[in-house]
């Protein structure tokens, strides 16, 4: 073989990047994982060492890129199908399935051998419950079979602030499952908005999203429901004492704010197909909802303790 031919195989063969692996992390999502468990870590009370801290942090995190990397892993047939994922790393070619799998369940094990051997062993437990719960719960048992995967599934998302707070306490109290219920009622309206207007692609895909099973109607109106239901709980922080009036004038604007967008999408007419602005207003405006709401709940009890 010659030189010319030797590096036209390699210029065929093209290497993941770091870029590829660090994409199977879903990046985006966990970010918010990130950002939900400090204010957990930061809303906890009593003292965590700074160092203890940003490795349960690190850890929440890795896990959450790990489950991410699994569920890629897993879902790469419906990937392929849907436009808004057909460029992912695995159905784009880039990386192979069983390097996918290996990373990921390398990272997993990892995350909660650390978190057990660094932090505390409550907070290890409840990791692996998070990554078992979204890769095998909902990736694997619930997503292709029920058009209330997000739902159930949507727990996996929500149990990151419960692990920062074990990581501080050493326990699960009330405090931390209300904060865990906020983004467990949040979930819902989240997704929902987003499966309306990506609806074709989980349809092509054989997704049994809320909208591609019951309909763009039934789907509003649910949205509808779980948001006023999710404000409802967003006040409880208030009525355990772990939040005040900074907090509760934010819970009661943020909370108006998402119930007249949910309103105003339940009032749309026009198919999202025609037009998806209302849908896109309210998942884009979820994302900001649930950072400004656990922003201003850790910035208040940080200026508690400072003061």
């Amino acid at each position: 073989m010659d030189i010319a031919s030797a590096n036209q195989d390699v210029a065929e063969y093209n290497l993941p990047s770091v870029g590829d692996y660090f994409s199977l992390l879903k990046p985006r999502v966990m970010s918010l994982v990130v950002f939900t468990a400090f204010i957990g870590l930061l809303v906890a009370p009593g003292e965590i060492h700074p160092v203890i801290g940003f490795t349960a942090i690190l850890c929440i995190a890795v896990a959450a890129g790990a489950s991410g990397c699994l569920n890629m892993w897993y879902e790469a047939d419906l990937d392929a199908k849907m436009q808004r994922t057909a460029d992912r790393p695995i159905p784009a070619g880039r990386i192979d399935r069983q390097s996918a799998l290996h990373f990921g369940v390398a990272l997993s094990v990892a995350s909660v051998l650390i978190m057990g051997l660094t932090v505390n062993i409550i907070a290890a437990i409840l990791l692996s419950v998070t990554i078992l719960f979204y890769v095998v719960i909902y990736t694997m048992w619930l997503k292709r079979r029920t058009a209330q995967n997000i739902v159930i599934g949507g727990a996996s998302g929500a149990f990151p602030p419960m692990i920062a707070w074990a990581a501080v306490t050493g326990n699960v109290s009330i405090e931390s499952i209300v904060l865990f219920t906020i983004i467990f009622m949040w979930t819902p309206p989240h997704f929902w908005a987003l499966s309306l207007f990506s609806c074709k692609d989980y349809a092509k895909a054989g997704i049994p999203m809320l909208p591609v099973v019951k309909g763009e109607l039934y789907t509003k109106k649910q949205i509808m429901l779980y948001t006023l239901a999710m404000v409802l709980v967003s006040f409880l922080p208030i009525y355990f004492g772990f939040a005040g009036m900074v907090y509760a004038a934010s819970a009661a604007l943020l909370g108006g704010m998402f119930i007249w967008l949910s309103y105003a999408l339940l009032s749309d007419k026009k198919s999202v197909e025609e037009n998806s602005g209302s849908a896109k207003k309210v998942f884009f405006f979820s994302i900001f909802y649930l950072f400004t709401l656990f922003a201003v709940l850790g910035l208040e009890n940080l200026l508690d303790r400072v003061i």
